[in-house]
């Protein structure tokens, strides 16, 4: 599988996320129990030895007890894919949920879209700068994600991250509150989804794609094909998989990323 560099570190363009894992559906709270249920740590491992075997090098998954635990065990185990953290804005002090990232043997770590959300909407952003240090000066990668493209803005001007994780939907606003509400009316809408695409436009860093298939509202073929429109050779794209539904649904997403992302063009 094709790779980009964030600086020194190699980034499959297939990135397997957490979501799923965690238990965020981004559907409903009957399916949030259903991934929880599903995934026990046997499960969890035994998808990420399939992304391992088809080319996918980085997961990307929460700074929390529960991620720790069973990347633990998988590279105990002999498991080598990499570690981008996310924080946790429910678990309070972002920067001992970076400590913990940190210590947890993470390669990169980013400040939570929904944060940055909440940040930017508060007037709160003079702290980004400060994490953003402390994780560069540990030797990670760093970055903020967001699923508001003001957000970039703000970051191009302010901060230099080594990557940025931008959201193709704004599904619900994160204004008043930073972390997931579950069952919340969610809206994935083509408007948000354009706005997003014209600031990714404009970036010039390595930025990672998230919500590309609307928590699995789109069609992964025709997301896919699309993508290949809009993802810059230094872009990679992060998709969460829930196997339970479709036991290949990880080959069949390294398929189409070598299909359509191969060789991506340029917006």
């Amino acid at each position: 599988m094709n790779r980009i560099k964030i600086k020194n570190l190699e980034i499959s363009k297939l990135v397997i996320g957490g979501n799923t894992f965690s238990g965020f559906s981004h559907q409903s709270s009957k399916t949030d129990l259903e991934m929880k249920k599903y995934y026990t740590v046997q499960n969890i491992k035994k998808d990420l030895r399939k992304a391992e075997e088809l080319g996918i090098t980085t997961h990307l998954s929460r700074a929390d007890a529960h991620v720790l635990r069973y990347l633990m065990e998988y590279w105990d185990e002999g498991g080598k894919i990499q570690w981008l953290a996310q924080t946790c804005p429910e678990l309070g002090d972002i920067e001992q949920v970076i400590k913990r990232a940190i210590a947890g043997g993470a390669k990169g770590c980013y400040i939570h879209g929904g944060s940055m959300d909440y940040f930017l909407e508060q007037g709160k952003m003079d702290s980004i700068s400060g994490f953003i240090r402390l994780i560069k000066d540990a030797g990670l990668i760093a970055g903020v994600a967001g699923h508001n493209p003001k957000v970039f803005e703000w970051a191009e001007d302010n901060i230099d991250a080594d990557f940025y994780m931008c959201s193709h939907y704004n599904p619900s606003d994160r204004g008043q509150v930073a972390q997931h509400v579950a069952d919340c009316d969610e809206k994935f809408t083509q408007e948000a989804r354009r706005k997003m695409l014209e600031m990714i436009a404009k970036i010039e860093r390595p930025v990672i794609h998230y919500k590309v298939l609307a928590a699995g509202r789109n069609d992964p073929e025709k997301t896919f094909e699309f993508l290949s429109k809009v993802v810059k050779p230094n872009h990679a794209i992060c998709v969460g998989m829930f196997t339970k539904v479709k036991q290949n649904m990880i080959e069949e997403n390294a398929k189409l990323t070598e299909k359509y992302l191969g060789n991506s063009q340029k917006i």
